[in-house]
């Protein structure tokens, strides 16, 4: 193993007036104000890329030819209503960006697409600038961002550590400040480790919450798209922005999400965990205090056994699951001999045999039943374990590249196959420039309990404290908003809910009293307009909105359009989307479609 190395100095930079660590709201408060526009943040990251060229952050990197339209775009949009105006991000190059080669760090794979990724779609339509692809361990194989042909991923702190991967690029873009947030994919742990080692937040949201449309597939059934960023509060922008059911993807999921709340216990594993790499005894002594602070919360702290966690870990690569990976590739490696990195290679070419239909049902039969106790477990609570066991150098890494990456996802592995939502989060040094980063993990749909959870952790409380206990939050007040026309999913002004920190409750339908009207506007708007006698159930949309948000959101809606008590199949009243009735004159009665989705 190779000994522990000295601090090695971060390139100097040129003196400026932003700061190395980019957030949204630092930049929207700038440029609402006038005092900043996107082009001098785009200048900005155009001398650091160049800057920091040694890193090996870019595959194809920002370009001032490549941006002009997106920067055209802003012209166009309203910087108050799309929340993320002028917002720089990354992409990982196994995440398809239009016109833009897509290589998954193999050039002889590269395709260049027509269209977006799904998730690039809708963070650019919330106005945020699509900056280039970023580098990854190659084919998403990897934990280390090591394993590329465009070279290896320096680690933002010590350039002599790794990186993390595979998502490599996406993760020390953000810590060098070359983007405000990036795009990063997680199968196995590749968007959470990078976060670990770079000092970053990382979230991995529910399988399928997130589109996979326009994504290189590793593992298809478990693949997720992920997100970097330097605060808790960017990614859960991102997290309200990108997700969402999408027809395209085959593997998309409406996830029941839950609404916020801290859990009521924290679990920890009861057996000590293992430690590796020159920084080992370091790393355990980090995550004693992570306990220690966790403690420290208000919520009971309790152990478990770690074992069926470990169980399912094991079973990522050490199962049948391997063999997924090689019906995404296989058929490109064969017909390209040589093309791959050869440890990718390697490990590509382990799921081609010996795991025959009988093996993989009885692995996938083991993690339903793993995937039972966990859920059993973690009702109403969130498992804390550290992202990483460890790091290591580049070198180390060179010498024994097996070994080295399957310890990263010691930690990580489970998450996927057992239907867990997670975030790292940074908790405190393990040594000077040796981030130590804990990972909070749930049931599927429990985002919103760890970002609590994490709020409190990170001592930037998100919602407002009870007083009586740190377990019992006071929550903050909101109002559900019934909605049936532009401002459902997927629909022009979504953004206006999205902005006003609206969260999707569920779908449903009134009661049999309404007419629904084509209103004679531009663009078509709908009328919903209570009947006294007869009338139908219209398809509608329950959205909750914090209360402080309402009465702005209500002040952006036109005549003849307004809010008042909409009735529910139920028989239930939430305030919603009403039309005045001398509007009807010239619209054109549209109920038989029973839903403005099919007019």
């Amino acid at each position: 193993m190779t000994s522990k190395t000295s601090k090695s100095a971060i390139p100097s930079r040129t003196e400026s007036r932003f700061p190395l660590k980019l957030t949204i709201s630092w930049l929207r408060e700038r440029y609402l104000a006038g005092t900043l526009q996107p082009k001098e943040v785009i200048e900005e990251i155009l001398r650091r890329t160049a800057e920091d060229e040694a890193y090996k952050i870019w595959i194809a990197p920002p370009s001032p030819a490549a941006l002009q339209p997106y920067l055209d775009r802003l012209e166009k949009l309203d910087k108050t209503a799309a929340p993320l105006w002028g917002i720089p991000f990354a992409i990982k190059d196994n995440i398809d960006l239009a016109g833009v080669p897509t290589t998954a760090a193999c050039a002889e794979y590269a395709y260049t697409p027509d269209e977006h990724a799904s998730v690039v779609e809708r963070l650019a339509e919330a106005g945020a600038l699509p900056l280039g692809k970023t580098n990854l361990d190659q084919f998403a194989t990897g934990l280390v961002g090591t394993r590329s042909p465009y070279g290896e991923t320096r680690n933002a702190l010590k350039s002599e550590l790794i990186s993390g991967g595979s998502s490599s690029g996406s993760a020390v873009a953000v810590a060098r400040g070359h983007a405000v947030f990036s795009l990063g994919t997680d199968t196995a742990g590749s968007g959470r480790v990078p976060a670990a080692l770079n000092g970053l937040v990382g979230l991995k949201p529910s399988l399928g919450s997130w589109s996979t449309h326009g994504v290189v597939p590793a593992c298809r059934s478990l693949d997720c798209v992920t997100v970097f960023a330097n605060e808790l509060a960017d990614v859960l922008l991102i997290d309200r922005i990108v997700s969402g059911f999408d027809e395209r993807d085959a593997w998309s999921r409406d996830i029941d999400k839950r609404p916020p709340a801290l859990p009521q216990r924290i679990l920890v594993p009861e057996e000590p965990l293992g430690f590796y790499g020159p920084y080992a005894e370091e790393y355990r002594q980090a995550w004693e205090t992570a306990k220690a602070k966790a403690r420290g919360l208000g919520i009971p702290v309790e152990t478990i056994d770690y074992a069926p966690f470990a169980e399912a870990a094991a079973i990522l690569y050490e199962g049948p699951w391997v063999a997924e990976r090689w019906a995404a590739l296989g058929q490109f490696l064969e017909a390209n001999p040589g093309a791959s990195v050869p440890v990718t290679e390697t490990i590509l070419r382990s799921g081609a045999g010996g795991h025959d239909a009988a093996a993989l049902f009885r692995a996938f039969h083991r993690i339903q039943e793993l995937k039972c106790e966990a859920h059993a477990e973690l009702k109403n609570a969130v498992l804390l374990l550290p992202t990483a066991g460890g790091t290591w150098t580049r070198d180390d890494v060179t010498a024994d590249p097996i070994r080295t990456n399957s310890a990263m996802g010691r930690y990580t592995n489970h998450c996927n196959l057992l239907d867990l939502c997670a975030l790292a989060i940074p908790a405190n040094e393990a040594a000077p420039d040796i981030p130590f980063g804990i990972t909070l993990f749930a049931v599927s749909g429990e985002e919103a309990m760890l970002a609590e959870l994490a709020s409190d952790y990170l001592d930037r409380p998100m919602s407002k404290a009870s007083t009586a206990a740190a377990s019992e939050r006071e929550p903050r007040p909101e109002t559900l908003v019934v909605v049936c026309g532009l401002h459902m999913r997927g629909f022009p002004l979504e953004k206006q809910m999205l902005e006003h920190e609206a969260v999707f409750d569920r779908e449903d339908e009134t009661a049999p009293v309404y007419k629904l009207y084509q209103l004679p506007t531009n663009p078509a708007k709908p009328g919903l307009v209570r009947q006294l006698e007869g009338g139908a159930a219209i398809e509608v949309e329950v959205w909750r909105m914090p209360l402080d948000r309402f009465g702005s959101f209500a002040s952006l809606i036109p005549a003849p359009l307004g809010i008042g008590k909409v009735t529910l199949a139920d028989g239930s009243e939430a305030p919603g989307f009403i039309c005045e009735g001398c509007a009807i004159e010239w619209a054109k009665d549209v109920t038989a479609a029973g839903s403005w989705k099919r007019v």
